[in-house]
């Protein structure tokens, strides 16, 4: 076991710096990484199928992590995408290829079915990990992504547990019981409220780090086991108790204590995922397996492609779906284990299809390097979408980047004083409407280096971030930070929240919105009621040098909303004693 451990550090290791440097992204890495060890490569592990076992569990702390994420408002929400989309993606993949299957390679029906089954799922380890990788989680096919993923693991669940009805009668161990299954669903939710919650805060009491780790790894393998005895999924599983515990008070320290196990287990299983091909299939029938691989990754893509187009997505939106989502997944593994066992399949076409999974997962990172390479060049060819307008190194010391409201008020005090700046903002309709009143402003990504640099931040002194996005505003403030540091930022915050994170991201000074205007409200209201001017302007000063002390000490604090919580209410209670002794010293 040790040996097996010193191997799979040694090949991550070496092998994903490589593919990073290359930009083929580290999940192409560990899936050759996995080729090279396993028994098609070196053979250094003989027996991948323990290995694709454990890595498993990466999947399933994955699931674990989105489900927190997650609360159930917002899951209703997604009633649409998952259940829509997502069902309607798996019909006509699944026809497909059945129909294909059966007309085309001469299948048995029961054959045909499973197998268009299991080449519906897509991989959500791979298509999660690379929307994540390119910060793409939050873009429309990225939230369809999820949907039709999620979509895809509960529908695994009856695939695998029908599979005997489509055999030859031998079985794969107990059959699902429906009342079983709803129960322990119901009792999965009366325990993640009425259990796990009041022993969560047993545990904190205990004060330590170590074992609220172990206690986070109980819950999440315990659920996981729970749904492997009876049949179901465990990364569903997993998701379910992540939903459930997503409006907990314990909720960050729950994704902290189980994000090092996830990024480690979640390697280790794209490493078996590369171990377990056959390739010496691909070497006997290279022009068979190609025709299959090529051949899954185009139907899929068709097919989801119009699913994106019927959800509303634009056209590169819809690509990005169908590339994302393209390949066979790792469920497919598990449904042709089960399939082989019963009869539903047999086993030289389990064999062949596996190889074909594993080299259209390990394709799926390569065609997105070229989806972002294509995508670029369309970007800038289409007429209907406008490009970034041509900079040039500017002589101007000040950026404002994003030029809305606030954005303009900068600009205009700024040109009072004859100080050159320049302003660029995203919006191209906003931009134009600004244009035709004779306003100067660039269309341009503030996000993108390439254009800061254009609009001369290398030599600019000072860089006023107008943007009230969080995460676009986050990713201004990283790359000014990292590629040019001499530059000054002063940042707009959308909120408390917003202006903590800007801090943390190394921004001095912040203005949050709507704080002096509220302020100011505030010490009219005061004046309004009775209190001296000078009495009311010196409470607000008060208040504002106490509230910006109180900011830069939540820089340094954790994010449990329950210590949130119990802090704003000392902070008001402390101003509230702050004020009566002002009031017992008159």
């Amino acid at each position: 076991m040790l040996t097996q451990a010193l191997i799979f550090l040694t090949v991550a290791v070496v092998a994903i710096p490589i593919f990073q440097r290359l930009g083929l992204g580290s999940v192409l890495g560990y899936l050759a990484a996995g080729a090279a060890v396993g028994p098609s490569g070196l053979a250094l592990i003989a027996d991948p199928q323990e290995t694709l076992a454990i890595g498993e569990f990466g999947v399933v702390f994955m699931l674990f992590v989105i489900g927190l994420e997650l609360q159930p408002s917002r899951l209703w929400q997604l009633r649409v995408p998952v259940f829509g989309f997502g069902g309607l993606q798996v019909l006509l993949t699944g026809g497909l290829i059945a129909l294909l299957g059966h007309f085309a390679f001469a299948l048995p029906w029961n054959e045909a079915i499973m197998v268009g089954g299991a080449l519906a799922l897509s991989s959500t380890a791979l298509g999660l990990k690379l929307l994540t990788d390119r910060n793409e989680r939050a873009t429309p096919h990225g939230r369809l992504s999820f949907g039709i993923l999620l979509f895809q693991d509960m529908a695994a669940i009856p695939l695998i547990a029908f599979a005997p009805l489509l055999g030859d009668g031998r079985e794969a161990g107990p059959h699902l019981n429906g009342l079983l299954i709803a129960g322990v669903l119901v009792g999965m939710v009366v325990a993640g409220r009425f259990l796990v919650r009041p022993a969560f805060r047993f545990v904190q009491m205990a004060r330590s780090h170590e074992v609220s780790t172990a206690a986070t790894l109980l819950l999440v393998i315990g659920t996981a086991q729970l749904m492997h005895v009876l049949g179901l999924s465990m990364a569903l599983g997993a998701f379910m108790a992540g939903v459930l515990l997503a409006e907990s008070e314990y909720r960050h320290e729950l994704e902290a204590n189980v994000e090092p196990f996830r990024g480690l287990f979640l390697g280790l299983f794209f490493v078996a995922v590369g171990m377990i091909a056959d390739f010496s299939r691909v070497a006997d029938h290279p022009d068979v397996i190609g025709a299959l691989v090529v051949g899954l990754l185009l139907l899929k893509f068709v097919v989801l492609f119009a699913v994106g187009r019927l959800n509303g997505l634009s056209s590169a939106a819809a690509v990005s779906l169908g590339v994302t989502l393209g390949q066979g997944g790792e469920f497919a593994f598990v449904a042709f284990g089960t399939a082989t066992v019963v009869g539903a399949i047999s086993a030289e076409v389990a064999a062949v299809l596996i190889v074909v999974i594993s080299l259209s997962m390990m394709a799926t990172p390569i065609i997105f390097f070229v989806r972002d390479a294509v995508l670029r060049r369309l970007r800038h060819a289409r007429p209907d979408s406008p490009r970034y307008d041509e900079l040039h190194d500017s002589s101007n010391t000040v950026i404002i980047a994003g030029f809305g409201r606030f954005g303009q008020i900068v600009g205009r005090v700024l040109r009072t004083r004859h100080i050159a700046f320049t302003a660029l903002d995203a919006n191209p309709e906003h931009v134009e409407f600004l244009r035709r009143f004779g306003t100067r402003v660039s269309y341009g990504d503030a996000s993108r280096v390439d254009i800061l640099r254009a609009a001369g931040a290398e030599e600019a002194q000072l860089l006023v971030l107008a943007i009230q996005d969080v995460t676009v505003s986050l990713s201004v403030v990283d790359a000014a930070k990292r590629h040019f540091p001499h530059i000054k930022i002063i940042a707009r915050a959308h909120d408390r929240r917003h202006a903590v994170a800007l801090k943390r991201a190394g921004v001095l000074f912040v203005v949050r919105d709507t704080l002096h205007s509220s302020l100011e409200a505030a010490s009219a209201a005061l004046e309004k009621m009775g209190l001296p001017e000078r009495e009311a302007r010196k409470t607000i000063k008060a208040f504002l040098e106490y509230d910006e002390a109180r900011l830069e000490e939540a820089v340094t604090l954790d994010d449990n909303p329950e210590n949130q919580r119990n802090r704003a209410q000392q902070y008001t209670a402390e101003l509230e004693r702050l004020f009566e002794g002002d009031v017992a010293e008159h």
